[in-house]
């Protein structure tokens, strides 16, 4: 994995998961970060709650005859090295390619990485074994299930290097943020503002969704105009009163 200076902190990631990756998508684009939303993982069950956790990232490449062999599993730097690998607490993430008919995870090395203590795993390609990882303790996010195993059509390349999946770059330690919603990735650089302007920012929808059932037009209010502003300000000096 990349050596990062600092580990973001428990406390950091208790925030990230109070925070919808829909608001955090926000937080990131008011900073300039655009593309942060992974395109194609999707949860195979409902999440019962938020992942938050830094990035275990794992890479495949295209397939070749003399790469992609049965024996492939066997030889001495193969995916199963990268599954033991991945660190109690990291959420795995496998650069797929966005393959649609090839699988990157199934069932058994799915519940190896549950017993490990990762977080959840998440891919740009399907699974395989769909049925069966539902019953694994394990949140998997991935573009929906394929019969034929990886080697079908993919190469292991290596784990621990940034890596593109779902149309994102992820480098290791970078903060995956998991929900109903799909994945996003957060420098890791960013997550302690991410966290506490992601806070702020719920808050104030939370003022802004009490007002809405009050019966107050969305105009001048989302965004905030002064008067807007100073109305939330009041809210929040009373202690977040609900309903308004």
């Amino acid at each position: 994995m990349n050596s990062t200076d600092t580990a973001v902190s428990d406390d950091v990631l208790a925030g990230l998961r109070s925070i919808s990756t829909a608001t955090i998508t926000m937080v990131l684009l008011k900073r300039g970060i655009r593309n942060c939303w992974l395109q194609g993982p999707r949860p195979l069950l409902p999440l019962q709650d938020r992942v938050a956790g830094p990035a275990f990232t794992i890479r495949f490449v295209p397939g070749r005859d003399d790469l992609s062999q049965p024996t492939s599993y066997a030889q001495p730097s193969s995916f199963r090295d990268a599954i033991e690998a991945a660190p109690n607490g990291s959420v795995v993430v496998i650069d797929g390619r966005g393959s649609a008919s090839t699988a990157t995870l199934g069932d058994i090395l799915a519940a190896r990485l549950a017993v490990k203590g990762v977080l959840a795993a998440v891919t740009d390609a399907p699974v395989r074994d769909s049925d069966e990882i539902r019953k694994v303790a394990l949140p998997v996010l991935s573009a929906g299930a394929a019969a034929p195993p990886s080697i079908t059509g993919l190469a292991y390349a290596g784990y621990g290097d940034v890596i593109g999946c779902g149309n994102v770059a992820v480098r290791p330690d970078d903060i995956m943020v998991c929900d109903n919603d799909g994945a996003v990735v957060i420098p890791h650089e960013l997550a302690t503002e991410v966290a506490e302007a992601g806070h702020e920012q719920e808050r104030f929808e939370r003022f802004v969704q009490l007002r809405v059932q009050a019966g107050s037009s969305v105009v001048g209010l989302y965004p905030p105009d002064d008067a807007a502003l100073e109305a939330y300000q009041q809210w929040c000096q009373a202690g977040e009163p609900a309903p308004l």
